[in-house]
């Protein structure tokens, strides 16, 4: 089991920023049309693990497809930084946008493929 760490990050103009205490255990490659286009990686944490440090004025929602998960966008730059979901036990999850970890070398992370597609 990868060990937990806490992260920092936020969107590409710096309006929104959070801080979050993750392992990278399971980063998701998903083929997803939203994350295909869009080149998203997502680890994910319960709420109790994501904190939201600057910026909620910022976002905007997006929903697509089911709307089962509610993407957060910086209004200013765009970036979808987090999205908030439910696992299929029914607990809440935010899936964070790894990209937007202060830092991060994509390179050096193990992506593990998801069909989205297919769903």
């Amino acid at each position: 089991m990868a060990e937990s760490k806490t992260y920092t990050g936020g969107c590409h103009c710096g309006q929104v920023r959070f801080e979050c205490t993750t392992d990278m255990a399971m980063v998701t490659a998903c083929n997803c049309s939203i994350c295909t286009k869009k080149g998203l990686h997502f680890v994910f944490m319960p709420p109790s693990s994501f904190q939201l440090r600057a910026g909620a004025e910022n976002i905007k929602e997006y929903l697509f497809n089911r709307h089962a998960i509610r993407h957060q966008l910086c209004v200013d730059c765009g970036v979808d930084v987090f999205a908030r979901g439910k696992k299929p036990d029914g607990a809440d999850i935010v899936a964070l946008n790894v990209s937007c970890i202060d830092g991060i070398d994509l390179s050096k992370i193990a992506m593990t493929p998801v069909d989205g597609r297919s769903r």
